[in-house]
């Protein structure tokens, strides 16, 4: 009886040892691609944040931490030794995304999520059956893990992603910071050189709310002597009445998307560049643009009076 007993005790440990590996590996695998995105592109996936309701000008800052969480937490999946360790920190990971996504659910809900590259998905009632089937990959390798006896490499690990992530903002941002206004750029049918003076670059969609109520804001606004350049994103036959019916009649209209967001990427509309002698001075995401916003920053970088 004592035997038979010890061997379902036996087989029961093997499953779940099994079930806890195959869990971390593919919690791993998605955490890996995520943070790695994050890491390596912290502006872009910092927009995307932005438009996840992460407060304005916190998205870069958001996306480097929560990369750099998620490659730690994949190192520790993977690594049996710690995956126990892994598991925990994917699950709180998981339940910061639900928690965060619940309580934005009423402005989120429709849109896609960002959370991971690799797995396309809007946000539903669908999003939170998915995040539950990985939450349960997470908790298998907590608690099917052996315990973690030593902490010196999952420290040594964090640190050197700590400075991995640092590296890679400071790249992303010396690069985003030299970027150059191409020349020339066709501006109102007219070649025209934007590499003079303080020039306002403001790209949209004609047929997006959130960029109506930006150019009707910004319309109100004392531009001085700064030139400003609109160039819409989608139907470039609707830019003459999109700016007529906010009344942005200080913005010229230039339709050389490819061109200009060569050199000045983003993710969506609304989206703006400020720029001095041709230089980018400061750039302002979606989630920039929601009055007052952005009359205090480019107030600050003397674009307005």
């Amino acid at each position: 009886m004592q035997e038979v007993l010890e061997e379902r005790r036996l087989a029961t440990a093997g499953w779940q040892r099994t079930a806890a590996a195959a869990g971390a590996i593919l919690l791993g695998i998605i955490f890996l691609v995520s943070g790695a995105w994050k890491v390596l592109s912290p502006f872009k996936t910092g927009e995307l944040l932005e438009q996840a309701q992460v407060p304005a000008g916190l998205g870069v800052l958001g996306a480097s931490a929560l990369g750099t969480l998620e490659l730690l937490a994949a190192f520790l999946l993977f690594t049996p030794r710690f995956r126990r360790w892994g598991g925990l920190l994917g699950s709180g990971l998981i339940l910061f995304f639900i928690g965060w996504i619940a309580y934005y659910y009423h402005v989120l809900v429709g849109h896609e999520c960002s959370c991971f590259p690799i797995i396309k998905r809007s946000i539903g009632p669908g999003f939170f059956v998915g995040d539950a089937i990985m939450l349960l990959m997470g908790l298998a390798a907590f608690a099917w893990s052996p315990r973690v006896t030593r902490f010196r490499v999952p420290v040594v690990a964090f640190l050197a992603l700590v400075v991995l992530a640092g590296a890679s903002f400071g790249l992303n941002y010396v690069n985003r910071s030299h970027a150059q206004v191409p020349a020339p750029v066709i501006v109102d049918n007219k070649p025209v050189n934007l590499n003079n003076g303080k020039v306002f670059l403001f790209f949209y969609d004609p047929s997006c709310m959130h960029c109506d109520a930006a150019a009707k804001f910004m319309s109100t606004l004392n531009w001085g002597d700064t030139r400003i350049v609109a160039i819409p994103t989608v139907n470039p036959q609707w830019a003459a009445s999109f700016l007529h019916d906010t009344h942005f009649a200080q913005a010229h209209t230039s339709l050389e998307l490819t061109k200009l967001k060569q050199a000045f990427p983003f993710v969506d509309p609304p989206f703006g560049v400020a720029l001095l002698d041709g230089r980018e001075k400061e750039t302002f995401s979606q989630a920039e643009f929601n009055a007052p916003l952005p009359a205090p920053e480019l107030k600050k970088l003397g674009f307005v009076q």
